[in-house]
């Protein structure tokens, strides 16, 4: 029988915090058309990966990692090493707040995969243990408020609708009283602009609606700043992809992330598609009250 002939295989290693989300989004990239497995021997991924490369139906494969396997810490790093010699493997780490995971695991009541008496404990050492692999990672994303629903969603509007050899910009508009993205690379404060809220038929609208644009882009500081800042964007993005960067994440913030900060993503969400950039856009406090 005639061997197969290796082709590429793009590799996604899911890892980070036990409790962030890692088995949601390891489905999402499955439903997106990846061949997953879970809980890998880190000293099976290369034998792994070179059997994925005889494979023609195999083209895409994400792999979970994390502290459930113990040599994971010690071989990782080694691993991927190997590999970045011959492809570009890339990592998306998640994590989440302390609070959000303790309630959790209370919520699953499912035991820490450090086993320590102390819930608290068992988090902080793992934190501590991954932190090499966070700093390695292309994309780190805090799942503190996302429901699985809202993760499964990022996860394909970010990763899925992308090529392998391109990059993704994720456009996030929020509000400051509810704090910042921890996973935006940029950040834009945009509270200078007139405020919506204090008008009354534009108070109970959201940025989204035509109303609340009109407002917010009929102000002349709109236009310069969305002048400037789409200048800004086109010349640092082209710098981000020849640094090999895969993800961008842009926080645009206002005050409540309802009026002022969607109605801006959405208007450089528009001038990146001019450009032929893969983008997409959340408005992560536009339910807030």
């Amino acid at each position: 029988m005639k061997a197969e002939k290796d082709h590429q295989v793009f590799t996604v290693f899911l890892t980070g915090l036990a409790g962030s989300g890692i088995s949601i989004a390891l489905r999402a990239f499955e439903d997106g058309g990846f061949f997953c497995v879970d809980n890998l021997p880190t000293t099976l991924i290369e034998s792994f990966i070179a059997l994925c490369k005889k494979t023609p139906s195999i083209s895409k494969i994400a792999i979970g990692v994390d502290i459930r396997e113990r040599k994971f810490l010690t071989d990782f790093a080694d691993t991927l090493a190997i590999l970045r010699k011959t492809q570009k493997p890339e990592i998306i780490f998640l994590e989440a707040s302390e609070d959000v995971l303790i309630r959790r695991f209370k919520e699953t009541r499912r035991p820490h995969p450090l086993g320590y008496k102390n819930l608290k404990n068992s988090l902080r050492k793992e934190a501590q243990l991954l932190q090499p692999i966070r700093d390695a990672a292309d994309k780190v994303i805090d799942t503190s408020s996302l429901s699985p629903h809202q993760l499964r969603k990022l996860i394909t509007k970010s990763f899925l609708t992308r090529e392998p050899s391109g990059m993704s910009v994720g456009l996030v508009s929020f509000g400051y009283k509810y704090g910042i993205p921890l996973e935006a690379d940029l950040l834009f404060d945009v509270r200078f602009l007139p405020n919506p809220y204090f008008v009354p038929d534009l108070k109970p609208l959201p940025g989204t609606s035509p109303k609340v644009k009109k407002f917010v882009l009929s102000q002349g500081a709109t236009m310069d700043f969305l002048d400037k800042l789409n200048a800004l964007l086109d010349h640092l993005i082209p710098l981000y992809k020849q640094e090999g960067k895969s993800y961008l994440t842009i926080g645009i913030g206002c005050t409540g992330g309802r009026h002022r900060s969607p109605v801006i993503a959405e208007e450089i969400k528009k001038h990146f598609r001019k450009k032929k950039l893969n983008v997409s856009v959340a408005h992560r406090d536009i339910q807030s009250a």
